[in-house]
C-alpha cells in the first residue's frame, strides 16, 4: 500500500509546525512541501490541496474558507482537516472530538470535511456534552466556564511579545480577556452541546508556553439530577471508559499534587484528564490538556489516524 500524501496549508504556524512534528518517524506519510515563495500563491496551493490525500488547514478563518474554495468540484479523494474556527458549526463538517459518541467517531471516519475543535471548546465540550447526554444538566442550565491557558495559543505575534527580552510588566501576570463575551469559541460551545444560550466564558492567558485547564462550576440544586461529586465522577468515567485520549481521574486524585491542579501539567501530551471535585452543593469539573495537543495539533492528527484506519494514537503522545 502506498504512502498517504499529506499537505499542510499553513505549515509555518504553531499548529502546522506541531502537526509536522508528529509525523517524525512515520513511514506511512509522504509530506508534500510547497516552495516557500509560493505558499500564498492560490494556483499553486490549489495543486497541492487537490493532490493530497489529507490536507490540513492551519490558517486564519478567511484563508481556510479560501482553501476550501480551491478544491476541484470533482475531487472525491482529498480529506480536509481544518484547524481554524471557520467550519466548526457548518453543516456537512464532522466535529473532530471522536470521544463524544460512536456517531461522532464514525462521521470523522467517513467524512472528507473535518473541523478540529477550538482549544477552549475542547475542554468545555468534553465536560458539558456528556452531562447533557446523561441528563445531569439541561440545555437551559446557566453555564459559566473559566479557563487558563499558556500564551502559545494566542498566535505568533503574541508569542513574540511574551518571549521578548523587553516584554512589558503586565505580561508577567495572568491576563483576563474576551471581556465583551464575544470569544470565537462560544459559538461551537453552544452549538455542539445544544445549549439554549452561550455560556458566560472567562478565559485567562498566562506567562507560560503551553497547557490549559478549563473549569466548569455546577450548582447541585440547578442540576436536573442531583449528584454528589463522587457520583458525577463515576458517570463521566463510565461515559469515557473505553477512550484513551480522555481519562477521568479517580476521585480525590488532586491530593497527589497537594490539592492543586496545574494548567501546564499536560504540556507535550495529546490526551486530556478530567477531575471532579467540590461538595454536595457546589461541584467543579476540570479538564486539563495541552492547548497545542488535544486542543489543536494532536486532535488533528488523531482525526487523520481515524480516517486512515490506523491506531488513533499513532505518532501521538499519551
Amino acid at each position: 500500500m502506498g504512502k498517504t500524501k499529506v499537505y499542510i496549508d499553513g505549515s509555518a504556524g504553531t499548529t502546522g509546525l506541531r502537526i509536522n512534528e508528529r509525523f517524525a518517524g512515520r513511514d506511512d506519510i509522504e509530506l508534500l512541501s510547497i516552495p516557500e515563495e509560493l505558499r500564498k500563491d492560490s494556483d499553486e496551493r490549489a495543486k497541492y490541496l487537490n493532490g493530497a490525500d489529507i490536507a490540513f488547514l492551519c490558517l486564519p478563518d478567511d484563508a481556510s474558507r479560501e482553501a476550501v474554495s480551491l478544491m476541484d468540484k470533482d475531487n472525491d479523494h482529498t480529506v480536509l482537516i481544518d484547524a481554524s474556527t471557520a467550519h466548526r458549526t457548518e453543516p456537512g463538517w464532522a466535529y473532530g472530538l471522536p470521544e463524544l459518541s460512536k456517531e461522532h467517531r464514525e462521521k470523522i471516519r467517513s467524512s472528507r470535511r473535518i473541523a478540529v475543535p477550538g482549544c477552549y471548546a475542547s475542554g468545555f465540550v468534553m465536560m458539558v456534552y456528556p452531562l447533557i447526554q446523561e441528563g445531569i444538566i439541561g440545555t437551559d442550565y446557566p453555564v459559566t466556564v473559566s479557563a487558563l491557558s499558556g500564551y502559545s495559543g494566542a498566535g505568533k505575534k503574541a508569542i513574540a511579545l511574551y518571549e521578548a527580552d523587553d516584554k512589558s510588566t503586565d505580561l508577567y501576570a495572568p491576563r483576563e480577556y474576551a471581556l465583551t463575551q464575544q470569544h470565537k469559541h462560544l459559538k461551537e460551545m453552544k452549538a455542539v452541546c445544544s445549549l439554549d444560550r452561550e455560556p458566560v466564558f472567562v478565559p485567562v492567558v498566562d506567562d507560560y508556553y503551553c497547557g490549559m485547564i478549563v473549569t466548569l462550576p455546577l450548582y447541585a440544586h440547578l442540576c436536573k439530577k442531583k449528584v454528589t461529586p463522587e457520583q458525577l465522577r463515576e458517570i463521566l468515567a463510565a461515559y469515557y471508559k473505553d477512550e484513551r485520549f480522555i481519562s477521568v481521574m479517580p476521585f480525590g486524585s488532586e491530593s497527589q499534587t497537594g490539592g492543586f491542579l496545574s494548567a501546564n501539567a499536560m504540556s507535550g501530551r495529546d490526551d486530556a484528564k478530567i477531575f471532579v471535585t467540590g461538595n454536595d452543593d457546589r461541584l467543579l469539573v476540570n479538564a486539563c490538556f495541552d492547548n497545542l495537543g488535544k486542543g489543536a495539533s494532536g486532535a488533528a492528527v488523531q482525526c487523520m489516524n481515524i480516517v486512515l484506519g490506523c491506531d488513533e494514537a499513532k505518532g501521538l503522545s499519551l
